[in-house]
């Protein structure tokens, strides 16, 4: 007989190992913890270790939210060869060979990568071309009729280069394909190369230094699971969002679905989201700005996303 499944609610920040899936981390927290309601905020893929963050209980309802933080990786590249997948795991693209990278000057490589970009998905990725994953159309051989998609690298420094790679950091918005960085920038050196390793360090505030290891999440007791630095519970946590406090009245409304009159400290606009807390800082309802009453006054929120009750 299992035990009773906990009622819990927050975020937990797990450090992912190499060589599984972001799937197989939530499946390993679920018969761990026994809760079945649990998500995360943004894949890593099976090569990469790192900061992977686990919606859990009423905190699923904020992924959409969290899906979207800036990310911070360090890793590898290794020049020499390309890969069909940009990344180790793949099948070389022609002979390996070894070389020095030490001579070159990366800095004007990286200029045209930073800012606001075009970026193509790689082949061997997660898009779907008429429903079907591009990964299982390049398995077959067959090449996918991929479109660039807007992101944006705000950093991207190599930070030593020793013999035929070079470590780096990147700082990106959701959806960048570093591996794809990795690949483009060996194209723009004149060398081909491909991703070697790759950790995200960071998710918008969130810490690889505070994230649990897989192997206590493997081994803890399932009470220590829920415990912070590594557990944020839904009223600590930080969204990228305005946080504003209500009133119990302002909160009773909302969660019955009923739009409340606020007045914000600063000015918003319509369509602007609010993570609006009650009068003991509890994290409540995601408000949605629907009506601007008066320039630089009151506004109209409507509930969008409902955490309490």
């Amino acid at each position: 007989m299992q035990p009773p499944r906990a009622r819990v609610d927050g975020l937990l920040l797990v450090d992912k190992k190499t060589g599984i899936t972001s799937h197989d981390v939530v499946e390993k927290f679920r018969r761990r913890s026994h809760i079945k309601k649990v998500g995360h905020t943004g894949t890593l893929d099976p090569l990469a270790t790192g900061l992977l963050v686990l919606c859990v209980g009423k905190a699923t309802r904020l992924q959409a939210y969290l899906m979207g933080m800036e990310k911070v990786y360090e890793g590898i590249i290794q020049f020499g060869w390309a890969t069909d997948s940009y990344d180790a795991a793949g099948t070389p693209a022609g002979e390996p060979k070894e070389v020095n990278v030490e001579h070159i000057d990366f800095t004007p490589l990286i200029a045209p990568f930073l800012g606001a970009i075009e970026q193509m998905p790689p082949q061997f990725s997660a898009k779907k071309v008429n429903g079907v994953r591009a990964y299982e159309l390049a398995r077959k051989g067959e090449v996918a009729a991929l479109t660039p998609k807007s992101v944006t690298v705000y950093e991207f420094e190599i930070i030593n280069v020793t013999g035929s790679t070079a470590r780096f950091r990147v700082r990106s918005s959701a959806g960048t394909y570093v591996r794809s960085l990795a690949h483009e920038l060996g194209e723009a050196a004149g060398v081909p190369a491909h991703l070697k390793e790759l950790r995200r360090t960071a998710i918008g505030n969130f810490r690889i230094e505070d994230a649990l290891s897989y192997e206590a999440l493997e081994n803890a007791p399932p009470e220590q699971l829920m415990t912070p630095p590594h557990f944020q519970s839904l009223s600590d946590v930080e969204l990228p969002l305005p946080r504003l406090r209500i009133d119990w009245s302002q909160q009773g409304k909302l969660m019955r679905g009923q739009p409340i009159i606020m007045t914000p400290p600063e000015a918003v606009r319509a369509g602007d989201l609010l993570a609006l807390g009650n009068p003991e800082d509890q994290l409540v309802v995601i408000g949605e700005v629907v009506n601007i009453l008066r320039e630089g006054g009151p506004v109209e929120v409507r509930p969008k996303v409902v955490l309490a009750g």
